[in-house]
């Protein structure tokens, strides 16, 4: 056994697993794609400040996870621990949120926080997200959140429920924080705590201690401060869910991770995870592009977790596309086959065909056996009898069933069965 192993906190998809894991992705990020969204390509490292700026300086994932370096020219570098603040920097670098409006771009990657490691929490942990950047349309709303719905049912996740509120405009919170800040005052919390509620006081619904969350059950609710328009536009958000069929509950104490969230939020919840429960949430995003240089443009976006996604498919035993990426494994039966083995290989992949070869000096029993690890849906056995016909048997490794195909068209052959 190897003395390295993986650093503590990271989750590894390698196959089998891996299969499963890049299919949850795949269906995650596609989608996103019916939907009209365009990839984005982030670094995995920004500068510090965006997201002390970006995410808020009294979240957790600043004061406490971020994991933050000084590289050799002195500047200090964070590893993205979140997705939507650098989605932000790239469009106003680049100017994108000057074209046509709205900015709709998907992204998915590795993501970084320095938590205490647990099943569904991990330090380096995978995300796939979408951001819709320029219009304050409530019916942009229900999209990205249909988006992440409706990749949800294509999995075939039933034991979940969506969770939505309002976190209201900037009158809404100007009016509601008063009220709160008031209320936290006469609390009985340690000075901490309360260093931290002077920097975002709604940081308390969100603190995971028993004691505090109590004290937090009588505090006024936010959604009772809901300013008429913001209101109207939460009312028509959840008409179109409505419309779309997707059913939700409101949730009026939800307080999403990160500061820069207002209006809209949101987070689905799964049943069957055990404390690690949410599996992808987000929302509302106003001002935060004017907050990082650029200009006063309100977004909507989110996360989903692919890593808790994938033990959720698990949780409900949902059994997954495991039919290999292989169409076809050639088992080659002799040396001086194995270069017209490779050749016609390689002659397959080039027209898009995905092929693989019994490499070794492996007899026919071994290649089949090789074939039938593949998980390739045919086999075809080449010796030199076949090379001098110009024809060979093409197995099917699901029924067992051989068919004669002719070598020269074995390309229109396979393409047909396929």
């Amino acid at each position: 056994m190897s003395k390295f192993q993986a650093p503590k906190g990271v989750s590894e998809y390698f196959p089998e697993r891996s299969k499963h894991f890049g299919f949850v992705r795949e269906t995650l990020i596609a989608s996103a794609r019916r939907s009209g969204y365009e990839l984005i390509e982030l670094p995995v490292f920004e500068d510090t400040e965006l997201f002390a700026r970006g995410v808020g300086e009294s979240t957790d994932v600043v004061s406490k996870e971020m994991y933050t370096f000084e590289d050799r020219g002195g500047r200090s570098i964070t590893l993205r621990p979140e997705g939507t603040a650098g989605v932000m920097r790239s469009v106003i670098e680049h100017n994108l949120d000057r074209g046509q409006l709205p900015v709709k771009v998907w992204y998915s990657g590795q993501f970084f926080r320095a938590e205490r490691p647990q099943l569904g929490r991990y330090r380096q942990f995978y995300q796939v997200g979408i951001e819709a950047i320029g219009l304050q349309d409530p019916e942009i709303d229900a999209e990205v959140i249909a988006v992440a719905d409706t990749a949800f049912k294509q999995l075939g996740l039933k034991n979940y429920r969506l969770e939505i509120t309002s976190l209201g405009d900037a009158i809404t919170r100007e009016s509601y924080t008063k009220d709160l800040r008031t209320y936290i005052a006469t609390l009985d919390i340690d000075e901490a705590t309360r260093e931290r509620a002077a920097l975002n006081p709604l940081r308390l619904f969100d603190d995971k201690r028993e004691e505090v969350r109590n004290l937090m059950n009588s505090a006024p609710i936010l959604m009772d401060y809901l300013t008429q328009e913001s209101a109207a536009h939460f009312t028509r958000v959840q008409e179109c869910l409505s419309s779309f069929g997707i059913d939700f509950v409101i949730n009026n104490r939800m307080v999403r991770g990160l500061d820069y969230y207002t209006g809209t939020a949101f987070e689905f919840v799964h049943m069957g995870l055990g404390a690690q429960s949410g599996i992808g949430g987000g929302g509302r995003y106003d001002g935060l592009m004017a907050q990082l240089g650029g200009a006063d443009l309100s977004g909507i976006g989110f996360g989903l977790g692919v890593d808790r996604i994938l033990l959720a498919c698990e949780a409900e035993q949902i059994a997954l596309p495991e039919e290999s990426a292989l169409q076809l494994f050639i088992v080659p039966l002799g040396e001086n086959v194995k270069l017209a083995a490779v050749t016609l290989a390689q002659t397959l992949r080039v027209e898009g065909l995905k092929v693989d070869v019994a490499y070794g000096d492996r007899a026919l029993k071994g290649g089949m056996k090789a074939a039938d690890k593949s998980g390739a849906r045919f086999a075809l056995v080449l010796g030199e009898n076949e090379l001098a016909s110009g024809t060979a048997e093409l197995k099917n490794m699901q029924t067992g069933e051989s068919s004669s195909v002719t070598l020269r068209t074995l390309q229109e052959d396979l393409k047909k069965v396929l």
